[in-house]
């Protein structure tokens, strides 16, 4: 009898030593604990952000090829004839308009439900209740929301950037300085859909209602990207290029490909700056007359040329995500204490 119990004693444990290794590298590859609940929660919104990103991706990688064997037809990169005036610039300007849009949806759709459907459903009283803390779970929600964003946008980003970097100098394809460009590649799209989302959270907390969350939060988006798009060329260096032996068609400044004019005007033999307009009078003999007149010698141009479109991007990303990070810091400090 004792040797029976011994053996069931000793056995019993067999079964258990074995399924853990199991167990254990079953882990290895899944999320746990409170990564896991989030995903499980949100996993609808995370893989529908995952999957229209991957579709993006292809469909650019798709029409790059085409740009690509288009180009080649014309001698790329040395190609000196008419190749712009052919060219179907359609596809890229979509593309950016949509990727303009992303953290606008973006917000609205998965970032302002995030905490606010949480509070109108009473589930974050049973988060409460639990061993876990606010802040871990405040934490874990936003990082994992963070995380699915930054994947998805930048992927996107980086893809629309190589698609569209062979033909970027020139300006009647898509001029850099545009939002459709300027805002669709490099880090600006990843720092603009985080600083969305997190914002939409944020109101969310504050509001408790999804609706109206969601409503403000296009709101706020919005303003982002006016707020954005007034400021982002004021990130740059501006250069000014002067000449002063006439103002001829064939007298106006060499400037670099893809140079981004911000303003021309006439310079005159005292250095003084008259607006471009000033002398435009029906007859050629009285332009000409006003613009002696003046004493106008030559042009004055400001710009900033394509060369700095990277480090504008990376400065102005970099504001964004300060931006972000305060309104976490906000939604973690807030929740803590008043998530009820």
């Amino acid at each position: 009898m004792s040797t029976m119990t011994s053996t069931g004693s000793t056995g019993s444990p067999a079964p258990a030593e074995s399924a853990h290794p199991r167990a254990d590298r079953g882990r290895g590859l899944r999320l746990s604990g409170m990564n896991w609940l989030v995903w499980r929660q949100h996993r609808g919104a995370y893989w529908t952000l995952l999957i229209t990103a991957a579709i993006a991706v292809a469909v650019m990688v798709y029409w790059r090829q085409q740009m690509v064997t288009y180009l080649d037809g014309y001698g790329w990169p040395d190609a000196k004839s008419d190749w712009e005036e052919k060219f179907d610039q359609a596809p890229l300007r979509i593309s950016g308009q949509l990727l303009g849009y992303a953290p606008l949806l973006i917000g609205v759709f998965l970032g302002a439900p995030l905490l606010a459907g949480d509070l109108e459903n009473g589930t974050v009283k049973l988060v409460n209740s639990q061993s876990t803390s606010r802040v871990r779970w405040l934490a874990t929600k936003l990082g994992v929301t963070a995380l699915v964003v930054a994947v998805s946008t930048a992927a996107a980003s980086a893809v629309f950037t190589w698609w569209w970097s062979p033909v970027k100098s020139s300006s009647y394809v898509l001029a850099w300085s545009d939002g459709l460009a300027f805002d669709s590649s490099g880090p600006v799209p990843v720092a603009l859909a985080l600083l969305t989302v997190v914002g939409g959270i944020a109101i969310g907390m504050l509001l408790r209602r999804t609706l109206l969350s969601m409503a403000v939060t296009l709101g706020f988006a919005v303003a982002v990207q006016l707020v954005w798009s007034h400021f982002r060329m004021s990130l740059g260096d501006v250069i000014t290029a002067t000449t002063s032996n006439g103002v001829g068609a064939e007298k106006f400044p060499k400037l670099p490909d893809g140079a981004h004019v911000l303003d021309q005007s006439y310079l005159t033999a005292s250095g003084d700056l008259i607006g471009y307009g000033s002398c435009n009078v029906e007859s050629e003999k009285a332009a000409n007359a006003c613009l002696e007149k003046a004493q106008v010698v030559g042009w004055n141009v400001e710009y900033i040329p394509i060369s700095q479109m990277s480090s504008m991007q990376w400065l102005g990303a970099s504001i964004l995500l300060a931006l972000t990070a305060g309104i976490a810091a906000f939604v973690i400090l807030w929740g803590r204490k008043r998530l009820v």
